[in-house]
This record gives structure tokens, sequence and C-alpha cells, in this order.
């Protein structure tokens, strides 16, 4: 019997489907990593001066500097009233005040702490009902540089009528080192670049996950 021939379809066909899923493959990654060092040029080494005002501000706990950020913002008046997010139910108001000692009255008169979300989504949907409750119409976002890519996303999804206005909190590590120079920086931010995908597409295929009335 003869052997088929190179040009048999047969033989074709799967070989084309190999190269297929090969170049697919290869188009995926070269995509995940062009977006991955996008989302990297997108994070502030620095801290931007900031002369803008809302009529509140939120910040999405996970750092000393980010409340301390913040509560400065609501004293120089860049919003009427500040919303702590995710804080640890155990955590009292009066700690939270110590590291602003400058500020400490201001928790008595114009900060809210919510002490229900344990993630992004979670801070998102507090915020938003802060918001409702309030009815403010504009907010600045106090979190993490690395995480406001993210922050954002969550917050324009329940907020979408809102305007939200970033202010990235860079660390004095961020500053000195550059992320492509520190290993751990590099893997905070791929893990941050995931983690945003994924809440891109969450938010597109299942685009009512975390509403609430």
């Amino acid at each position: 019997m003869l052997n088929a021939a190179p040009s048999d379809p047969k033989l074709a066909q799967p070989r084309r489907r190999r190269w297929l899923a090969y170049w697919t493959v290869a188009l995926v990654m070269i995509a995940f990593i062009g977006g991955f060092f996008w989302y990297a040029t997108q994070v502030p080494q620095v801290e931007p001066s900031f002369e803008r005002s809302a009529d509140a501000i939120v910040a999405l706990t996970g750092g000393r500097e980010r409340i301390g950020d913040a509560v400065e913002l609501l004293a120089a008046g860049r919003g009427k009233r500040l919303l702590i997010s995710g804080v640890n139910p155990t955590t009292r108001a009066e700690e939270l005040s110590r590291f602003v000692p400058r500020y400490q009255a201001m928790f008595q008169c114009c900060i809210d702490l919510d002490r229900s979300a344990t993630n992004t989504i979670g801070n998102a949907v507090e915020t938003r009902r802060w918001v409702r409750e309030r009815g403010f119409r504009s907010l600045v976002v106090v979190t993490s540089a690395y995480h406001m890519p993210r922050a954002l996303a969550e917050l324009a999804h329940q907020l979408p009528d809102v305007t939200l206005i970033p202010f990235p909190v860079v660390t004095d590590k961020q500053r000195t080192e550059p992320w492509w120079t520190n290993a751990q920086s590099i893997r905070t931010l791929a893990s941050e670049y995931v983690k945003y995908l994924a809440a891109v597409v969450r938010m597109r295929v299942l685009p009512g996950y975390g509403e609430t009335g």
C-alpha cells in the first residue's frame, strides 16, 4: 500500500490546526505581556500635585498612607466628607485617628467608617450605598497607585453617573525604586494586572454582579 502523500488533505488539516493553535497562544501571550507593560506605565511613580475638589472622598484601606492622605485632603477642603472603606470590624475610630494626630477631631464630625467591605468589589458596593444615601455627585478616590486602575473600574461600574477623581498614593519605595528593578514590585503589579483583567471580564459577562438595590 502506498504511503499518503505529504499534500494529502487528511495530513494537512491536523497540521494547520496545530499551527493555528500555536499562533493563537503566541498572540495571546504577546497581548498579555504588552497589556502588562501598558498597565505598569499607567501606575504613577510620584504623587501628582492635586488641586481638584469633589463632593466627598473615599479611601480604600490597605495602608496607613492611604488614610493619612485622605484625611489631609479632607482637612484641605477637597471634599465635604470622607468614607474609609474596608475597616477591620475590630478597629476603632480612635485607633485610626492616631495615624493623623493633627486631625483627630475630624473623626467625630466628618469621617464615616465602612466595616463591611472585605475586597475591592465590596469597597465599591459600600461606597455606592454611602454616595446614594448622601446624594454626592463626585468623589476623590484614594488608594495605592498600583490598585487605582481596578478600584476606578469597580467604582465606575457601581457609580456610572458619579465623577471619580483619582488620588494615587505612592510609597517611598515606589519613588526610589523603579518597578522593573524590584521583584516584589513586579509580582505586585502582575497580580494587580491579572485582577484588573478579571474584573473587566466579569463586569462585561456579569454586569449586575455585586449590585444592590
